[in-house]
């Protein structure tokens, strides 16, 4: 469950590593967070008969602008962990083939022992060792 909010301790950190787990973790809790978003703004508009669906547009609008600094820094991370630039978060904005490199990227391991971005984060002990 740590690993879903280290994302936010670290909001606008782009130096240093994360792991896969710390990743992914992070990336369920949005997507879990997003769908209770959206299901609650279906129930209120269902049990209004209305289209009493702005508040939750809003607040929806709202978590994606306020979680998008963390999801980028948690996405360079990873990409330091596997010893690459954090510019390849780019290869997003490639059409048709750079979502799925960049999933394939996500989904590798990182390298080994210490890369120029910092320790291995499998081999810190403590959590708070990464804050130091």
């Amino acid at each position: 469950m740590e690993y879903m909010f280290l994302p936010l301790k670290r909001y606008a950190d782009f130096s240093g590593r994360s792991r896969r787990k710390e990743y992914w973790m992070f990336l369920l809790g949005y997507v879990l967070l997003m769908i209770v978003t959206a299901i609650l703004a279906a129930v209120v508009a269902a049990a209004a008969s209305t289209r009493f669906t702005g508040p939750f547009f809003l607040l929806f609008g709202l978590l994606t602008l306020g979680l998008l600094i963390p999801s980028l820094a948690v996405q360079v991370r990873r990409f330091h962990d596997q010893d690459k630039s954090g510019w390849f978060w780019l290869l997003n904005f490639v059409p048709y083939v750079g979502g799925i490199i960049v999933l394939v990227f996500m989904c590798l391991e990182g390298t080994k022992g210490p890369n120029r971005f910092g320790p291995d984060p499998k081999e810190v002990e403590n959590l708070s060792d990464i804050f130091s």
